[in-house]
């Protein structure tokens, strides 16, 4: 399965927050949205960065309650890796089992074009397994 087909399914929106915007409204929006991260872009196609709810977490426990008025910028994840609609989902597990990360922002000829979760690639194996032994129930019940 492809990411694209993934996209498909739970479709391209992606919250993204301006890098001036404060911690506190950032916990916000994650919590309306119910959602895990944020992908911080100065115009909705380009990645300035990314934020997430672990993000926030670990800053909390090491600059305090203050934190909460500062920008997002000083947080946020810089270097970020991202798939593109053409990536195969089982290359993705791998990618974000060995970097540790939850949220794979997608990226279109350059541009944002959608968000990957580890949930999001969870459900597709599931759905992937789940085809794969229904094909082969009726296989085997056709007598081979």
């Amino acid at each position: 399965m492809r990411i694209a087909e993934i996209l498909n399914t739970k479709g391209s929106a992606v919250v993204t927050v301006a890098q001036d915007t404060d911690i506190r409204a950032l916990l916000a929006l994650l919590a309306e949205q119910n959602i895990g991260a944020a992908v911080v872009s100065p115009d909705g196609n380009e990645i300035a960065g990314i934020v997430s709810e672990r993000d926030i977490v670990r800053a909390l426990h090491r600059y305090g309650t203050s934190l909460l008025e500062s920008p997002v910028a000083r947080i946020m994840t810089t270097t970020v890796r991202t798939c593109t609609p053409d990536d195969r989902v089982d290359g993705l597990r791998g990618i974000m089992t060995e970097h540790r990360v939850r949220h794979l922002p997608v990226v279109d000829n350059g541009r944002l074009a959608g968000i990957v979760s580890i949930g999001d690639v969870v459900k597709s194996a599931l759905s992937e397994l789940t085809t794969e032994r229904e094909q082969l129930v009726g296989y085997l019940q056709r007598g081979y």
